[in-house]
């Protein structure tokens, strides 16, 4: 079982408001920027005193409210946006990537990016025609009904506003370490919420800074994509057993708030996963043939499908389906034709 370490944050969750800006411990801060319309409500975006300045984990959207939250929480801290020196981006999601461009225009700071995630940056904010082809054919052979394939397969593209496009200036690959002055940050490549999603982890401190890698109450979407690794289910439960033995007495998560308890979060997490696959068993074992888009219309969800958004929807289809590869890799699932694809239990 956890521990909160966050009370106040905590107590800012269950209020339904934005947390305060808090110093974690010396040289150590937290600054909550909202994210619009979504139910995750805000990113925490920490603060790390150096001696010639700050660098940041993480940024936010790129909206007016965001940016004013960002600034307000650097002054709380006794700094300025022209303090910052560096950018550590978790991963290049629009609540995390999306403010550092503007970061660095103001202050000259550099931006830290993984390599598989930085590939991704033109064809996702940019040039988008070619990814928009290959989702739809994703989707359809998810078996997507046609009268809905259009809305789900553009549900992506409002929020390319709120990404300020900037190329990385430092590759954080797996294993580096993050030169700042006063700290002992290492980088661990943890895979599956992204290709190319980083944790930061501190020896001296005790410390891991997870981004969406692992949160306190919640799963981070692990979906199959076009621009996803082929399992990246497979991926994300073996990079959960990458940070499990690691000396960690605080973990502080991109969302809800800080707690103690590595170990067993990580523990509950797994048990989660395996509970979903044995509930893609049982609806196959029931509904031989279904599609993705079956089976995730029927699987458990924290709402009725019809009251999810379609932006979440999508999201679902591809969790659903990084579920049944998983399965189709343990050779406890098959599937028959294209578009759409359908499944059956491997004995059947």
């Amino acid at each position: 079982m956890i521990e909160v370490t966050g009370t106040l944050q905590k107590e800012a969750w269950g209020a339904g408001v934005l947390p305060p800006v808090e110093k974690v411990r010396p040289g150590l801060w937290s600054i909550p920027v909202p994210i619009p319309d979504n139910p995750l409500r805000y990113v925490l975006v920490y603060l790390l005193e150096l001696a010639n300045g700050v660098a940041l984990v993480d940024a936010g959207w790129n909206t007016e409210d965001a940016w004013q939250a960002l600034n307000d929480g650097l002054a709380a801290a006794g700094g300025d946006i022209s303090d910052v020196q560096a950018v550590l981006v978790t991963h290049i999601h629009p609540d995390h990537y999306g403010l550092a461009g503007r970061v660095r225009e103001a202050s000259g700071a550099w931006i830290g990016l993984h390599p598989d995630d930085a590939v991704m940056l033109q064809a996702r904010y940019v040039e988008v025609d070619d990814l928009l082809a290959r989702m739809c054919t994703l989707l359809e052979q998810a078996g997507v009904p046609e009268e809905k394939l259009p809305d789900l397969n553009l549900a992506s593209m409002v929020i390319r506003s709120q990404v300020t496009m900037a190329e990385p200036d430092v590759m954080l690959e797996d294993q580096s370490v993050v030169e700042l002055d006063g700290w002992d940050l290492r980088t661990i490549w943890t895979p599956g919420h992204s290709p190319g999603h980083v944790c930061f982890y501190s020896g001296d401190r005790r410390l891991l800074l997870s981004g969406d890698h692992i949160l306190p109450r919640i799963t981070p979407n692990i979906g199959v994509h076009t621009q996803q690794v082929p399992n990246p289910l497979g991926d994300f439960l073996e990079s959960l057993l990458k940070v499990q033995n690691l000396g960690v007495d605080e973990v502080l998560p991109a969302h809800e708030y800080r707690f103690s308890g590595l170990g067993a979060r990580i523990d509950e997490i797994i048990i989660h996963h395996a509970d979903r696959l044995a509930e893609i068993e049982r609806l196959l074992h029931r509904h031989p043939g279904a599609t993705v888009w079956d089976l995730s219309v029927k699987l458990t969800w924290s709402r009725p499908w019809d009251a999810i958004p379609e932006f979440m929807q999508r999201a679902a289809v591809g969790e659903t389906l990084a579920h049944i590869v998983l399965l189709e890799n343990h050779q406890r699932v098959r599937h028959e034709g294209q578009s759409p694809a359908r499944y059956y239990l491997a004995d059947d």
